[in-house]
């Protein structure tokens, strides 16, 4: 089968043939038909310093996918050839205390599917039964390609209360927007977006925020004045990972406000940690979604309407797949997605 590889210790991606993956007793075979490119395949193609301590090759690389079952494995009940489905990367122990009380989104021995082992960027996956989700009411493929980072978007949106809230969120990245969607369809007053990218912002507001703002041209206390806030942002969503970023959103909290942080950031700094006592701000890390109770939620929102189309801009073929990776590193679009059935 065809599958995008990273077959060396060095930049860049290969479309080569490789076998088909191997089916275990507990496994679902995949047909796999579109696929999302996330910001970790292009840490994988560049082959960065995370990419060094992270990947060994040679590996077929990507999480994001949504197919058709072809097959499945003699253990395996409740999934059926035909079945349309997406897969949850983060491959658990299952044995360990959180796993076992079902908290396996913090499973300390998490495996990533295209990181820690072969992935989806190819014509066939295979996963465990226990990471499959079934789509069972009908879903837009480019949708359910993305469910992963979709997840990423719903855990950090829905990690506190959002109706009536003021929402601030930092990096309108694809997660920020797809988040942003979730917070305005969730009942948030006003969501206020930040970042640097013009095209971006212009996305943002596309789905409907209250204000897209460009930090290098104003303050987020110039947008929470445009917004008539008197005392801050209730919530805050950081998804940019950049220190400056952080620093801004705890300044501009209300006191007891909440902070759910997926931006992981490349370096340690520092922040106000005084400021963070004495407003009394909760700050919590994010990572992977909860399953799958995020996943439920993401059924039940597109079910009730919420429209992530915008978020979606490139569409490519996998055999275009430089084009699609240049498209996806630009920085100034949404969610890219490639077709394996073109």
């Amino acid at each position: 089968m065809k599958a995008l590889v990273k077959e060396k210790a060095e930049p860049g991606l290969r479309l080569a043939d490789v076998p088909e993956p191997a089916v275990g007793a507990g496994d679902v075979l995949i047909k796999v038909l579109r696929t999302g490119i996330c910001g970790t395949d292009l840490h994988i193609r560049a082959w960065d310093g995370w990419a060094r301590q992270a990947v060994r090759t040679p590996l077929v690389v990507g999480h994001e996918f949504v197919g058709e079952v072809v097959g499945t494995g003699r253990d395996v009940t409740d999934i059926k050839t035909g079945d349309l489905v997406s897969g949850e990367g983060h491959l658990v122990c299952g044995k360990c205390r959180n796993c076992l009380a079902g908290r396996r989104h913090l499973c300390r021995a998490t495996v990533g599917l295209g990181v820690g082992r072969d992935g989806a960027f190819a014509e066939y996956v295979a996963l465990p039964a226990t990471n499959v989700w079934v789509h069972r009411v009908p879903v837009d493929l480019d949708v359910a390609a993305i469910f992963d980072p979709f997840g990423n978007a719903v855990h950090t949106a829905l990690s506190f209360p959002l109706v009536g809230e003021d929402v601030l969120i930092t990096g309108a990245g694809p997660i920020g927007l797809m988040a942003a969607a979730v917070a305005r369809h969730a009942g948030a007053r006003n969501v206020m977006i930040t970042d640097v990218s013009e095209d971006r912002l212009d996305l943002a507001r596309k789905v409907g925020v209250s204000l897209a703002l460009n930090v290098s041209d104003a303050t987020v206390a110039d947008g929470q004045r445009d917004l008539g806030l008197r005392e801050g942002f209730d919530i805050g969503l950081e998804m940019s990972g950049r220190p400056e970023a952080l620093r801004d959103m705890i300044t501009n909290m209300t006191h007891g406000g909440r902070i759910a942080m997926l931006g992981l950031p490349t370096e340690e700094f520092p922040v106000d940690w005084a400021r963070i006592v004495t407003s009394m701000i909760t700050v919590k890390g994010i990572y992977g979604r909860e399953m799958f109770e995020t996943w439920y939620a993401m059924s039940v929102l597109l079910e009730g309407g919420l429209d992530l189309a915008p978020v979606i801009t490139g569409r490519y073929s996998h055999r275009d797949f430089e084009a699609a990776f240049a498209d996806a590193a630009s920085g100034r679009g949404g969610k890219v997605v490639l077709d394996w059935t073109a």
